[in-house]
This record gives C-alpha cells, structure tokens and sequence, in this order.
C-alpha cells in the first residue's frame, strides 16, 4: 500500500533513515502478544517493549540522532530540561561522542532518574518547581554557553528517532486495531501515530495522558494551545503544562483521539503489567493498559498494543503503589 501523505514535520524518509543512525541496542525492541494481560482486559494486548536498553526507556531513539548531528557539526556540548528519562538518554548518547551533556531538571524528579543522569556523567543541576521551570533554566543556561539546546517534542530528531517505533509496529505480520500512545509534550505521540497512521491508517490512534496533566489532550481537543496552572501526577514523564504549538499541529494529524485517565487507573495499570506482564513499570508507561481499564466496552474484543514507554522508577514509591 503507498504511504499515506500527512500534513506533518516528520518525514517517513528520514525515520527510515534514522535507523541507519540510532545504535542498535534502542532498535528492534520485543513486541509480543501477552495473553494473560489480554485475558485481564478483555481484549488481545500486544506489548511494545522500550525498557530493555541501557537508559530504560524511549528516549535513546531521539537522542542518537542528535547526538549524531552535533558531531557532524563539530559542536562539543549541549544542554537539556528533562523529568528524568531524556537526561539519561542524552547523557548515554553523549558519553558514547565525546560531547559534554549538562541536564536541568527538578528537584523534585525521582531520585533514581537524577542518579542514573550522574551515573553517565552529565553535569546535572537541579531547580525549585516543575518542568517548566526546569526548561526555562535550561533555555538560559544554553544562550549564556552558546551550545545547543535540546528540546524535547519541539526538535524534529525527538519525534522521528520516536517514530521508529512506529516502523517496527508497522511491520507486524497482522496490524493491531488500535495503538494507546502515552501522551506528554508529544514526541512519541506524535512520531508512532505518524508512521502509524501514513502506513496503516486503519489502525486508530489513542494518545493517553493523565487527567492532573491534561493540557496536550485539551488542546487537541480544542484544536488550540491550551496551558493549566499545575500539573499533579504520579506520573512525572508526562507532566508538562505548556504544549508547543507545532507539535499540537502534528498531533492534529496523527490522533483518532487522546483521552485523560485516573490516577488509580495508572496504579492498577502498573499492577496488571507487574502481575501479568513480569513488567516493573514507571506510571507513564501504564497509560494504555489504564485507558482499557476505564473504558473497556470501546476495546472489548479488539486488539490493541500498547507501548511501555520507560521503567525508571524509584522503587520505594513503585512499592507503596503497586503494595509488593
């Protein structure tokens, strides 16, 4: 079937090309149908794995590819806002060429992310506040150093080096009905539902975020930037309150639909894939399997994939949500 054309700033090309640049270790990740999982939620579950690599997460995919590009440009450091996850990632990308990696991230960041970021050797500051104000630090820190500043969804690589996810779902031998995207700033949102919906656009896609940080599902929702004041969620990988215009106008394109899920539905989320999966999971990447919960009648004998997003979580607070 020829590609589908979206109105997008992503490019199939380039994501295709992207894994000629992405280290292998990030590529290929485990996709499997878990049929107790499916069992528990009334609906066949295949699971996307993008835990098993050295940063735990997504994020390498991305970072790779603009850790490349500053070494073909000769530049020698960069600068990052991050909750946790992209900090690693671009910490390991970093180490791997030489650059010199400079993480800004909240203090109130699980402290088993800020200590796997000074594991890999970034220079590592912390703020008061959330991520925004991490962000801002960031945006400043950069001008002063006249280096590069990564941001997260906004940088094009973010969202294709995601977006080879997409490619390997795309290439299962029997598509899924629906793929449940975690949904934060949007990279991997954006990059899956794009390869996703250019390769198969029957397959509905499903942006899931957590109802205390709704701002990137109201505003597709509204079909403009819509901000909150606070953000309150366990699931710190997502919490942001400021959406990028450009990347809401690729979500446009891309999302059948994004919905806002509980609380507790993450916590029973992480619970189903710890007891059913064998997976030790961060509250992010429960989102899917929390949208099935809360809405079972509209998955109900259908096959989904979910993509389980990062597993860098501190243990202490995984045990008292999950009770092990």
């Amino acid at each position: 079937m020829k590609p589908i054309l979206l109105d997008t700033r992503l490019r199939l090309d380039r994501i295709r090309a992207a894994r000629q640049v992405i280290d292998p270790i990030y590529l290929d990740t485990p996709q499997y149908e878990c049929d107790a999982l499916g069992r528990r939620l009334g609906c066949a579950v295949t699971v996307k794995l993008e835990t098993a690599n050295p940063v735990r997460s997504f994020k390498g995919r991305g970072t790779e590819l603009v850790a490349s590009q500053l070494t073909e440009q000769g530049r020698t450091a960069v600068v990052c806002a991050s909750a946790g996850n992209l900090g690693q990632a671009l910490a390991w990308s970093g180490r791997r060429r030489g650059l010199e990696v400079t993480v800004v991230a909240p203090r109130s960041a699980p402290a088993a992310k800020l200590d796997r970021i000074r594991a890999l050797g970034a220079e590592l500051e912390l703020v008061a506040g959330d991520f925004e104000a991490a962000r801002e630090r960031a945006v400043s820190l950069a001008r002063e150093r006249d280096v590069r500043l990564v941001e997260d969804s906004l940088d094009i690589e973010t969202c294709e080096g995601a977006a080879t996810i997409g490619l390997e779902l795309a290439s299962r031998a029997a598509p899924v009905d629906a793929v449940l995207i975690a949904l934060g700033g949007g990279a991997m949102a954006t990059g899956v539902g794009f390869v996703v919906k250019s390769l198969l656009p029957g397959v509905e896609v499903i942006c899931v975020q957590p109802a205390g940080a709704p701002a990137m599902t109201r505003s597709w929702h509204e079909r403009r930037v819509v901000t909150t004041e606070s953000a309150d969620t366990i699931a710190d990988g997502v919490a942001g309150r400021y959406p990028i215009a450009a990347v809401l106008d690729d979500l446009l394109e891309v999302a059948d639909d994004a919905v806002l899920v509980q609380e507790e539905s993450i916590v029973a989320g992480m619970r189903l894939l710890l007891e059913h999966a064998g997976l030790v999971v961060e509250p992010s990447a429960a989102l899917g399997v929390a949208a099935v919960l809360e809405d079972r009648d509209r998955f109900a004998g259908r096959h989904v994939a979910t993509v389980v997003c990062g597993s860098n979580v501190d243990m202490d607070a995984y045990r008292r949500w999950v009770r092990v």
